[in-house]
């Protein structure tokens, strides 16, 4: 049970520890530049789309890149964990997709 009335000092975490944490700092940067050029691309293709009176949106080549993505799902992910994280991945970047289309916000 939580005490109030107790203070905790902060503790210094041991050199291993904040090491691992620079790890996993500098892995976030690295995703994060994978991820903002991942949705570069998808613009791309959204752009192509339009020009070409495509399709936006293509259900088949989304499950079928679901089912590629969990079936490759490395240790520790397991197929769920990869294909909520890139269904997540989708959505997001097919809002940024809609704002980067629509109309400027009117006077």
């Amino acid at each position: 049970m939580f005490r109030s009335d107790v203070t905790v000092s902060p503790v210094k975490p041991a050199p291993e520890l904040e090491a691992l944490r620079r790890s996993i700092d500098d892995l976030d940067g690295r995703i994060l530049q994978l991820i903002a050029e991942r949705v570069r691309v998808v613009l791309a293709v959204g752009e192509y789309k339009r020009r070409n009176n495509l399709a936006v949106y293509d259900p088949e080549r989304e499950r079928r890149m679901l089912d590629r993505l969990c079936g490759q799902a490395p240790y520790p992910l397991d197929a769920e964990t990869v294909r909520r994280i890139f269904e997540r991945l989708i959505d997001e970047s097919r809002r940024i997709e809609q704002h980067s289309i629509a109309p400027p916000p009117g006077p």
